[in-house]
């Protein structure tokens, strides 16, 4: 019988509120209990203070069965993850000197001198279960409180991969009957979060065994199926029955699964119906074409670059008056000639970033004989955003086309 077991992890540190150091350890536990069929319902980050990390263990512990801490078991004086355990669970701390020795032999190891301070890490929260940190200096622990626990682990990423690993993975397989979570990703593209929401319905959606959620990305939504069973060939049935569902409701929208990228079906896609696009690209430092010319054969391709909006109103005789959506537009309808299968142009202001008023730093048309899209930013070229959206959404957007062209055919 499947145990139901929940996980809140705590990082602890306040460079991860400052934004100096991002979170990985988190990511790295959640995917490992996640495979092990455990619940994980939040996440807590929490400064190098004593009072406000035993009030977030004690908030974690009201909630889980199981708070795992990252962070915070170094020697320095602001390494407060075992007091504020000992705080939290209402006990006091106990000197290990068999801990300080090997720590010290470790440091010996090192031909380093172990200074002082050192002698914190061999202090742990009385009756702690001891986790032994052979590729590091910063014993863990567990504390069981009652039918819940606390694991200390390291934030140092090798340390605390190595010990999760090794040792908590263990405790909790030998601690709780877990059984599996799987989970299958799909990608989706030409459609709209709110759109895909619809079409897959609430009975989909709101299912609890297999569960589907969504996450969106720029011009792409993954539909992220997971179960929860006894075995792997139990969870594996689940997501096939609940795969065929969402097939049935959404399959024209969806290219590919687990690491299937849109680029490179995108180009297979255009190879393989052996159509052609034309790109023109206007002070975007040439993001889209770049990305596909590599992926692409010479004659499924053709390409025009300029550095600025204004190069393209001479080139294409537009009138300077014309507003960019309109020059898009009317671009694209010059390009998509006879031999082209659909046109794409793109208009960045190269020398805005994010920060500008203007909603028009950046419009993107694509178009085809039968169909036209247009997406309008108002970050220009400057801003990091351009390369990510402008690839993003352009692809989804001429894959969706050529997915119709081929309805049509």
């Amino acid at each position: 019988m499947i145990q139901n077991v929940t996980v809140e992890i705590v990082s602890i540190g306040t460079e991860i509120l400052l934004g100096e150091l991002t979170d990985t350890n988190s990511v790295f536990i959640s995917r490992t209990l996640r495979d092990l069929g455990v619940n994980i319902y939040f996440m807590t980050s929490v400064g190098d203070n004593e009072e406000r990390i035993a009030s977030a263990l004690k908030i974690a512990l009201s909630r889980a069965d199981i708070v795992i801490t990252c962070g915070g078991l170094g020697p320095t004086i602001d390494d407060m993850t075992r007091s504020s355990v000992a705080l939290a669970t209402d006990r006091g701390l106990t000197f290990h000197q068999n801990l300080l020795d090997q720590i010290a032999e470790r440091f010996k190891g090192f031909n380093v001198k172990m200074t002082d301070n050192n002698r914190r890490q061999a202090y742990l929260p009385d009756n702690a279960i001891v986790i032994e940190n052979p590729v590091g200096t910063a014993p863990s622990f567990v504390v069981e409180q009652g039918d819940k626990a606390v694991i200390s682990l390291p934030g140092v990423p090798r340390e605390m991969k190595f010990l999760m690993t090794e040792n908590v993975v263990p405790y909790l397989q030998q601690k709780y009957q877990l059984g599996i979570i799987k989970a299958r990703t799909l990608k989706t593209a030409g459609i709209g979060e709110s759109a895909l929401d619809d079409l897959l319905g609430s009975d989909l959606l709101e299912n609890s065994n297999p569960s589907i959620g969504l996450a969106a990305h720029s011009g792409q939504i993954d539909v992220r199926i997971t179960a929860k069973a006894d075995s792997e060939k139990v969870a594996d049935e689940l997501i096939k029955h609940t795969e065929l569902l969402v097939r049935e409701r959404v399959n024209k929208f969806i290219f590919g699964a687990e690491n299937d990228e849109l680029d490179q079906v995108l180009a297979d896609l255009i190879v393989n119906l052996n159509r052609k696009i034309s790109i023109a690209e206007a002070g975007t430092e040439d993001v889209l074409i770049s990305e596909l010319s590599a992926l692409l054969p010479e004659q499924a391709l053709k390409a025009f670059i300029v550095k600025t909006p204004d190069d393209l109103y001479a080139h294409y005789d537009i009138p300077t008056e014309t507003n960019w959506r309109d020059m898009a537009n009317a671009i694209s309808a010059q390009i998509l000639t006879n031999d082209i299968d659909v046109a794409i142009v793109i208009i960045s202001n190269p020398e805005i970033d994010e920060g500008s008023d203007h909603e028009e730093n950046t419009v993107i048309t694509v178009q085809s004989r039968n169909n036209s899209r247009q997406r309008v930013y108002g970050f220009g070229s400057q801003s990091e955003l351009v390369k990510q959206w402008v690839r993003s959404w352009s692809m989804s957007a001429i894959w969706q086309m050529l997915r119709e062209s081929m309805s049509n055919d």
